[in-house]
């Protein structure tokens, strides 16, 4: 097992545990008029992403269904604050940074989970668009709230410290993103 494995095998459960938490640190941002457009379009575009009904794992699978959410909360923070100060939004530069581990086990697939969270910013989840999410008040209020009763809802699934778990989130990951 590389170090990398190892480190996964450590984190990820901690991500699952912290999914909710971190959903509402980033609908803060999105809440935020000053913040930049890039970094909030990125965090509705994630946040969306948790209402699409087919993901890139479904939820109902054990060990694996939320990871590829914190997964993409993640890899939105970083696409979202490339261009920005640490300091304009912590939380997000925090998550972002994590972002590292993903491109580390995933390897050539990170770009593709990249471009694939990239498009989210363009798409539609429960029949809202990011631009709705950003441009209308009462679109983005309704939003925020579905996300806030989310993540005091999201109850965090077990993550066995197993090897095969990687193997199948790689394998998902691969067969999944196009």
């Amino acid at each position: 097992m590389t170090e990398t494995e190892k480190q996964c095998l450590e984190t990820f459960p901690e991500w699952l545990k912290t999914l909710g938490t971190d959903a509402e640190e980033m609908a803060q941002v999105v809440g935020t008029a000053d913040a930049p457009e890039a970094v909030r379009r990125h965090a509705a575009a994630a946040l969306n992403y948790l209402f699409k009904s087919l993901d890139l794992i479904p939820d109902g699978i054990e060990d694996l269904g939320f990871l590829d959410d914190a997964f993409v909360l993640r890899v939105a923070a970083a696409r979202g604050m490339k261009d920005h100060s640490d300091d304009i939004a912590p939380n997000l530069a925090r998550l972002a940074k994590q972002s590292k581990l993903i491109g580390e086990l995933l390897g050539d697939d990170y770009a593709r989970l990249e471009a694939y969270v990239e498009k989210l910013t363009r798409g539609a989840a429960r029949g809202r668009t990011v631009d709705e999410i950003l441009a209308d008040e009462s679109v983005q209020r309704e939003f925020l709230n579905e996300v806030s009763g989310w993540a005091s809802s999201y109850e965090a699934p077990t993550f066995a410290k197993d090897e095969k778990n990687l193997v199948k989130l790689k394998s998902f990951l691969s067969a999944k993103l196009p």
